[in-house]
C-alpha cells in the first residue's frame, strides 16, 4: 500500500471495530517515525499537517512534500492530512499538492455560515478525491472557548452531516486539545449516541488528554479516527533531552534521532492500543 484518502481507511477501521491513529507532523523526524510505526505494525497511519504548523514553517508545500514522499515509500497505507484549516485558500493548495485528506474547521463561524462554508469545501475536495473531515462546534481547550459540560448533540449532529456531505465528524465528547496530563473523562455513552446517529466515522480531537483505558473504550464506544500530538510531543521532547543530558552534542542527527526513534516506539503502541490489539 502507499498513500490513500482518508475515507478508504476509516471504512475498513469503522467496520473492523478498531481505531485509526491520526498523528501531527512538525519536523520531518515525525512523518519519518509513523511510517516506521506503521510498518512495525502493518496498520494505516493519518499523517496530519496543521495550519499551525505551516504558520510555524511559513509554508505547507515544504514538509507536506516531504511528508507526501515518505508515505508513498511505505509498505502500509498512509494518508497525508490537513488538520484544523481555517483558511479555504490553504485547503486549496493542499489539494493541489496531493494531500489526500483534509480537514475545515469552520467551528468558530455562525453555524448557518459553518454549514454553508464546510459544504462548499466538501464540493472542492470531492472533485479531487480529497477526503473531508470537519468539526460540529468547537472542541474544548482552544483560546479557553468551549464551557465545560458543553457536548455535541446526537441530533445535531446527524442534520451537519446530511447538510454538508463531510466524510468524517469531529465530536465533543469531553476531551480538549493541548492537554498535558491525560485525566480527560470521555462521555462513553454519548459517543455511542453520536455513533448510532451519525453515518460517517467519528473523530476523537484533544486525545492526549485520554489514558490508555480511556482511549480504548472510546474506540469500542464508536470513536473511529483518534488524533493524538501533544503526547507524542512530550515523548519527542523528553527524549531528546535526556539524550543531551547523557551525552551533550552538537550534531543535531544524535538527539533528533533519539526523538525520532521514541516516537516510533509510542506510536507503535498506540496504534496497537486503538487497534484492540
Amino acid at each position: 500500500m502507499t498513500l490513500v484518502n482518508l475515507s478508504t481507511v476509516l471504512a475498513e477501521a469503522r467496520h473492523a471495530r478498531r481505531g485509526l491513529a491520526a498523528f501531527n507532523v512538525i519536523q520531518l523526524e515525525h512523518a519519518e517515525a509513523y511510517a516506521a510505526a506503521a510498518e512495525r505494525t502493518n496498520l494505516p497511519v493519518v499523517m496530519q499537517i496543521s495550519q499551525n504548523c505551516v504558520r510555524y514553517h511559513g509554508a505547507l508545500r515544504p514538509l507536506a512534500q516531504a511528508s507526501l514522499a515518505i508515505a508513498e515509500s511505505c509498505a502500509q497505507p498512509v494518508v497525508v492530512h490537513l488538520d484544523h484549516a481555517e483558511d479555504v485558500d490553504l485547503i486549496e493548495e493542499a489539494v493541489r499538492l496531493g494531500l489526500t485528506s483534509v480537514m475545515y474547521d469552520g467551528s468558530k463561524l455562525p453555524d448557518d455560515a459553518n454549514r454553508a462554508e464546510t459544504n462548499r469545501v466538501v464540493q472542492l475536495c470531492r472533485a479531487a478525491g480529497v477526503s473531508v473531515e470537519a468539526e460540529l462546534g468547537e472542541v474544548g481547550g482552544k483560546d479557553g472557548v468551549h464551557a465545560p459540560g458543553v457536548r455535541t448533540d446526537p441530533g445535531d449532529a446527524a442534520q451537519f452531516v446530511a447538510e454538508t456531505g463531510v466524510d468524517a465528524l469531529a465530536v465533543a465528547v469531553g476531551s480538549s486539545h493541548a492537554m498535558v496530563e491525560r485525566t480527560a473523562r470521555l462521555d462513553t455513552d454519548l459517543i455511542g449516541q453520536i455513533r448510532d446517529a451519525v453515518p460517517v466515522p467519528l473523530v476523537l480531537h484533544g486525545s492526549s488528554g485520554v489514558d490508555d483505558a480511556g482511549l480504548a473504550e472510546a474506540v469500542r464506544a464508536g470513536m473511529t479516527k483518534v488524533n493524538i500530538a501533544t503526547h507524542l510531543n512530550n515523548v519527542f521532547t523528553q527524549a531528546l533531552v535526556a539524550r543531551l543530558e547523557q551525552a551533550p552534542t552538537v550534531d543535531t542527527r544524535r538527539y533528533l534521532g533519539a526523538a525520532r526513534s521514541a516516537v516510533t516506539d509510542e506510536a507503535v503502541r498506540l496504534m496497537e492500543l486503538l487497534a484492540l490489539r
